[in-house]
Order: structure tokens, then C-alpha cells, then sequence
């Protein structure tokens, strides 16, 4: 009898300007706000605001409205949920009528969609707790399932987490370390005491999110009665279906079909008498693990490879984000706000994507979020700010140092 966990992930970066070796010393607003370029950061935003956040959400309200037993997980990352406060705070209201249904659950991540656990533990635990009380202080909610950066995972991160109170993580279910198993049952990471792992079914979920509107597929039109179909006669126990939330109306625009999709899902899959939906937390509730499984490598959802590569295969990537990291001390040490929070923007995931050099099937769908001509134009742009940061934290001492 296979429940349906849908999961929604929701982030939106500040991108960095075009920042010139001129601008260091000089100019010390890093984030593209200002231009007139489309990629400028308010204007991305309003242009996933309107495709996808409002028409989707609303749709996903009726439906909550309208099926009682119907259950959605959402994760937002602090940076986007900033951003929406400032400029679309109509947005967080509908989230949070969304949050009343009571069928909802909001999942935990780091603050600023970082990759700080591959770096800095202390950091990555202090925006996690960042993240906490954004959303309690935002939906009144206690996140109890952690979904990391780009659901990266391994053994280490599930003991970590467990650490911190969760009880339950998300991963990719991915063949080179699922072998022969299925991703349809929750399962124990290797290592840790009561904590549960779900594991993304991708075939399923990549169904919707990338081959929705390809006409070369086989099985083009997919339609809500045949993707329900293909739930119900799934084996296991529970099918996770993780995806973008900018899937609906802008990975898949609207006259694909997708919004007509989503709201004939629900109905068909309860036409199944052995379906039913779950949010992760309920599902670890209802359901026992079947084995424990050993991740000791980090895997994540990205790209065919479902590793790291996408954001650290190639030395500008590793090169950057390991000279960023190298900072930390000195940078909390200065307590200066202003320079804790730009460092901590530094850390978020797509400054070093917008880096990656090789050729992935799903970069497509991320392309027109890139305001960079090259990836090397993205790595000059950041070591650029990495340099004006290094010499804030230097022009700190030095005042600092006066001062005694």
C-alpha cells in the first residue's frame, strides 16, 4: 500500500554582480540588485514570484482545501524566504496560510542553501539553527526532517542531524548506493540510533520535473491518471516524490499542462484504494524501516552523476569555496554583522554551480538563472569579492588594533 510524500524544495540565491578587480576596496555591495540587467536578483524573483510561486501555491491551497488527506512537505531556504519578506511578503502570507492547513510540513536545511557541512561543521550547525528559528518564527513550526543543500548526504551528516534533534533526513535514491534495493521504503542510516531515511524515487519524480513537456519521450503526454497508475502499482511502501518547486510554471511552463496536472493529481491518485499521502514525518511515524543502509559517500540529487561534482568538480570551484572557508575565523572573530552576513551569502551553493564546467542533462532548466556569460566569469566575479572581503577583514584588525 505505497503512501505519496510529495516535497517541495524552494531556494532562490542573491547572484553576485559582474564585481571588477576596480571595485575591490571600493565597492562593498556584492549582490546584484542594482543593474538593469533581467538576471538582476529582484527581478528573477518576480519573474518565479508570478510564473510559479502565486499560481502554484493558490492551486496547492484549493487542493489542500479540497482533499483533506491530501499532504505536501515544503523546504525554503532562509536567503529566499528573506528576499520574499522584503519584496513579496504576499507570497510568505499564502505559504503560511498553506502552513494552516495543518496537512504541511516544513523541513529543515541551512540558513543560506549552503555547502558548509563539507566544510565547516560549526558553521553548517549555526545555519541550521539559523534556519530553526526562521521557521518557527515565520509558520510556527519546529522542522523535525532535514533535507540538506541539494539533499547532499552520507552516513556522517544523518549522525549529524540525528545530533540535533531530527528525526528523520532526506537523500537521493541513488542506484550506486541502492544497488538492487528500491528507493520505496524508509530505511535506518548506517551508524545512527532512531533517525529515519527517505529516499527520493527519481524516475518518478524526474517524470514531472524534466520530462513533463518532452514530445520524444515514450510516454509523452504524461497525464494524472497514468502517473497515478504508475504509484499504485509501484512496490514498497512509500513513493518520494522530491522535486524543484519551480517545476510548476517555470521548469515546465503553463502551457505544457503542468498546473492542469497538478490539480488532477490528488483526486487520481485517491481513486486507488492502496494510496494515500504522507508527509515525511508521518511517514516515519506509519512506517518501520526495513534495513539499514551505508552512505559513507557524498551523494546528492544533482545532475546524472548525483554526487558533488556539480558545484566542486573543478579547482576554480574547489579553489573558491576552500579560500572562502578559510576566512571563517577571522571573519567571526571581527563580530562585525555587515561582514558575517556577507561571508555567509558567499557560502550559498550557485556561486560555485555557476562555476561548473561540465556538461550535466538537467542544466537546461538552471541556464536562464545564470547571470554569467562562463563559468570563468563567474569565478573572477567571486575571487574578485573574495579579495574586497579579505581586505574588510583586514581594514577590521587594523582599526581594531588602533583602537587598543
Amino acid at each position: 500500500m505505497p503512501a505519496v510524500n510529495f516535497y517541495f524544495q524552494l531556494h532562490q540565491p542573491l547572484r553576485i554582480k559582474k564585481y571588477r578587480v576596480f571595485d575591490i576596496a571600493r565597492d562593498h555591495n556584492y549582490f546584484n540588485d542594482c543593474s538593469e540587467s533581467n538576471l538582476n536578483n529582484k527581478r528573477v524573483l518576480s519573474r518565479v514570484v508570478k510564473k510559479c510561486y502565486l499560481p502554484a501555491s493558490r492551486l496547492i491551497l484549493g487542493l489542500l482545501n479540497r482533499y483533506p488527506q491530501f499532504r505536501v512537505s515544503f523546504s525554503f531556504s532562509g536567503i529566499l524566504l528573506e528576499q520574499l519578506e522584503k519584496n513579496f511578503p504576499e507570497v510568505i502570507d499564502l505559504f503560511k496560510r498553506i502552513v494552516r492547513t495543518k496537512q504541511v510540513e516544513v523541513l529543515g536545511e541551512t540558513y543560506y542553501h549552503s555547502l558548509a557541512f563539507l566544510y565547516s561543521r560549526d558553521e553548517f550547525k549555526k545555519q541550521v539553527k539559523l534556519h530553526q528559528e526562521k521557521i518557527k518564527k515565520l509558520f510556527n513550526q519546529k522542522p523535525k526532517t532535514f533535507g540538506n543543500t541539494e539533499l547532499i548526504y552520507n552516513n556522517e551528516l544523518a549522525k549529524t542531524v540525528e545530533n540535533l534533534g531530527y528525526a528523520a533526513v532526506l537523500a537521493e535514491g541513488a542506484d550506486k548506493v541502492l544497488e538492487w534495493r528500491s528507493p520505496n521504503y524508509i530505511y535506518k542510516p548506517e551508524g545512527t540510533k532512531k533517525i529515519r531515511l527517505l529516499l527520493r524515487n527519481y524516475r518518478l519524480s524526474d517524470d514531472i520535473s524534466f520530462r513533463f513537456s518532452e514530445r520524444y519521450w515514450t510516454e509523452f503526454p504524461l497525464t494524472a491518471p497514468k502517473f497515478a497508475s504508475w504509484i499504485a502499482a509501484s512496490p514498497g511502501d512509500v513513493v518520494n516524490l522530491f522535486m524543484d518547486y519551480e517545476t510548476f510554471g517555470e521548469h515546465q511552463w503553463p502551457e505544457t499542462g503542468i498546473f492542469e496536472f497538478l490539480k488532477r493529481l490528488p483526486q487520481e491518485i485517491l481513486k486507488h484504494k492502496n494510496c494515500y499521502f504522507v508527509t515525511s514525518l508521518e511517514a516515519i511515524k506509519k512506517l518501520k524501516p526495513v534495513a539499514s543502509l551505508d552512505v559513507p559517500d557524498f551523494i546528492s540529487w544533482a545532475d546524472i552523476d548525483r554526487d558533488t561534482s556539480a558545484w566542486l568538480g573543478n579547482a576554480m570551484q574547489r579553489d573558491a569555496i576552500s579560500k572562502l572557508y578559510q576566512l571563517e575565523s577571522e571573519v567571526l572573530n571581527s563580530r562585525d554583522s555587515s561582514l558575517i552576513e556577507d561571508w555567509r551569502r558567499l557560502q550559498t551553493s550557485d556561486h560555485f554551480y555557476y562555476m561548473c564546467t561540465k556538461w550535466f542533462a538537467d542544466g537546461d532548466v538552471h541556464k536562464y538563472f545564470n547571470p554569467y556569460n562562463s563559468p570563468y566569469d563567474a569565478f573572477i566575479s567571486f575571487m574578485n569579492v573574495y579579495q574586497d572581503l579579505n581586505w574588510r577583514i583586514k581594514s577590521a584588525q587594523r582599526s581594531k588594533n588602533n583602537k587598543k
